[in-house]
Order: C-alpha cells, then structure tokens, then sequence
C-alpha cells in the first residue's frame, strides 16, 4: 500500500516538473524558439486552433521565427492572433510567411521575467507540498483503516518527504537555469 501511495505522489510531482518546463518554455528569453508561439490560438473557421495546426514555425536565425501557414489564405488570421497575444511582438507578412523578430531584452524586461519565472517556480514547490500533504493524509487513513500500522505510516512519511524534497530541487535548479538564460540573454 505504501508503494502505491509513493507512486502517485511520483507520478503527480512528474507531471508538475512538466507543467513547469511547459510554462517556462513560452517565456521569452530574448533568443527565438517555436515555443514562444506554440500555445497562440488562432481563430480558424470559428474554432480556436493551435498556430502549430496551421503552420510550421522555423528558427532561421537566432532572433528570428518564420511562421509559413499550409493554407494561404490564414495568413491574415494568425496575423491577428499574434498581435492579440501578449507576446509584445509586431509581425511582418509578405503574403507566403510571416516573420517575427525577438527584439533584444532590457534590463528591466529581464529583472521582470526573472520574477515570473520564480512566480512560476514557486507554484510548483508548492503543487508539490500539496501533493505531499495528500500522501501523508493517505498513509494516516491507512494506519486508521489498520491496513498498515503506525511504524510504517512514519517510515511512508519519510519517504514522502524525501521525495518532496528531491522535486524541489529539480524545480528549483529548472528555475535557476532558466533565470540564468534571461539573464545572459
């Protein structure tokens, strides 16, 4: 049983490291990257697609997205997408692609997605002492149930802290190294 508890606690603070790579990925560093616009939905015959259903996003130079639709003709949509997102960024469209440039951090762009980055960390620590308090919960109601007995639900309870705290680490050296990549630019 405690197994069982250890691997949905594991399983749960996985996919927090995965949430938490995703989130990070879409914010911007100053260098170009197909996951600044992936999550951009474009309004595609009524329905809100993703912009990477509609077209392929290349990376030709280091500060440059080139986004080629696969219909032409939802060029001028995703234009519209892109200026209605909040990536803070003007497209150019010669009617076969639209290029957008990531234009150079400033100083106080940088200082300001540092702290969004450690918003973001912050959230999964503590999605992660969330999901810890829920194991221990589990063991007491086990040791309650008399599945298990009070020796054991001490011992789970170490083993679910030091799970905790090696998710922590991973999340905090995942928002030191992205801080870092802000902060070279």
């Amino acid at each position: 049983m405690i197994k069982e508890v250890m691997q949905d606690a594991r399983e749960h603070m996985e996919k927090t490291i995965e949430a938490l790579h995703v989130d990070l990925r879409a914010v911007r560093t100053g260098r170009a990257s197909p996951a600044l616009v992936e999550r951009i939905q474009v309004e595609y015959y009524g329905v809100p697609t993703a912009l990477n259903q509609l077209a392929g996003v290349t990376v030709p130079e280091p500060r440059l997205l080139v986004i080629r639709p696969w219909d032409r003709s939802t060029i001028g949509i995703i234009e519209k997408a892109i200026l209605k997102s909040d990536l803070g960024m003007t497209p150019t469209n010669d009617g076969q692609v639209i290029r957008l440039t990531v234009p150079q951090l400033t100083d106080e762009r940088r200082h300001s997605l540092t702290r969004l980055v450690a918003k973001r960390v912050e959230e999964g620590r503590v999605s992660a002492r969330n999901m810890r308090r829920d194991a221990v919960e589990m063991l007491r109601d086990l040791e309650k149930e008399k599945i298990i007995d009070e020796d054991q639900m001490y011992d789970g309870r170490e083993q679910v802290q030091k799970l905790t705290d090696d998710f922590i680490k991973q999340i905090d050296e995942i928002g030191k190294a992205k801080e870092a990549e802000i902060l070279e630019g």
